[in-house]
């Protein structure tokens, strides 16, 4: 049986790979212990995350306006209704069970394991992200800008897409989380008291496709929530994303990352990313339950 943050320490100790499009609830693992630098340098003894906490979902597909940090999701699944934009396609039914994907661009989709983002609804009542000109030549209609629009189209559910940069204490290696404002927001407050970072000062930034230093296609380690979040690594180049082959071998991941670290951003993000609210309290228990896992995995890291 999967359970979300205590599976990953009985399996593999790898992020999700390419292979398979991710969903269905596995989690990717977060880099476990492998390449780390071991010790309490990448979680923060006893974190407990910013708690369960409501946020407003400005142009959300679908009827429903507010997600949770922390929350267990929704199984409702209901039809975005005529006169709003993607009418007719379904919205909702993904749990936090369903979050994590793969490192492979339309992974992460409840119930299928065929990567893709073209035509599909909506899980988790968000949109993918796309990548507008950072994809490179020939490359935005793979990542879908046509369909989604560009990263600054302001009716992607949350807001534009933005980025935040997060680093360990030592400064060794620089991650980025690349969603809509909403959940960059949300996502800055889970792993600044969950994870030890370089500096808790971290500001998003609007997504600039323009700009050499923000996040690229080829640079993502993993996706989430139906590939609308996105985990990346600087300098890390997995040129198997442009392949249409699903089995394309990944390129590593760099020998010398933390990966205590790692596995700590992987682990929040999975745990913490805002999904649509579902009323009752049958939502509450799963939200505490999530952020007591969360709780368990950093306390476990610390007693290594």
């Amino acid at each position: 049986m999967y359970i979300p943050l205590v599976t990953p320490w009985l399996n593999s100790s790898r992020l999700v790979r390419r292979k398979g499009g991710g969903g269905g609830g596995k989690s990717g693992g977060g880099g476990g212990k492998s390449g780390g630098s071991g010790g309490s340098s990448g979680s923060k003894s006893g974190g407990s995350g910013s708690g369960s906490s409501s946020v407003p979902i400005t142009g959300a597909s679908g009827s429903k306006a507010n997600a949770r940090s922390y929350g267990g999701g929704s199984t409702k699944v209901t039809t975005i209704p005529a006169g709003q934009l993607f009418s007719g396609r379904s919205s909702g039914g993904g749990t936090r069970n369903d979050v994590f994907g793969s490192r492979q661009y339309g992974s992460g989709y409840p119930g299928t394991s065929t990567p893709g983002v073209a035509g599909r609804g909506f899980p988790f009542g968000f949109w993918p992200i796309t990548f507008g000109a950072a994809a490179g030549l020939g490359a935005a209609s793979q990542f879908h800008s046509n369909e989604y629009g560009d990263p600054n189209n302001s009716s992607r559910p949350g807001g534009s897409l933005f980025d935040a940069p997060f680093q360990p204490p030592d400064g060794s290696n620089t991650y980025r989380v690349l969603s809509d404002n909403t959940t960059v927001q949300a996502l800055i407050a889970s792993i600044t008291a969950n994870c030890s970072l370089s500096t808790t000062s971290i500001s998003a930034v609007p997504y600039n496709t323009s700009d050499p230093t923000q996040p690229k296609p080829e640079q993502v380690i993993q996706y989430y929530r139906s590939s609308s979040i996105a985990l990346t690594l600087d300098g890390y180049n997995n040129s198997a994303v442009f392949s249409s082959d699903v089995n394309a071998t990944d390129t590593p991941l760099p020998s010398n990352i933390n990966g205590t670290f790692l596995d700590c951003l992987n682990q929040t993000i999975g745990a913490a990313a805002p999904l649509l609210d579902a009323a009752g309290p049958r939502a509450q228990v799963s939200s505490w339950l999530g952020l007591a896992l969360v709780v368990l995995h950093l306390l476990r890291w610390h007693s290594l």
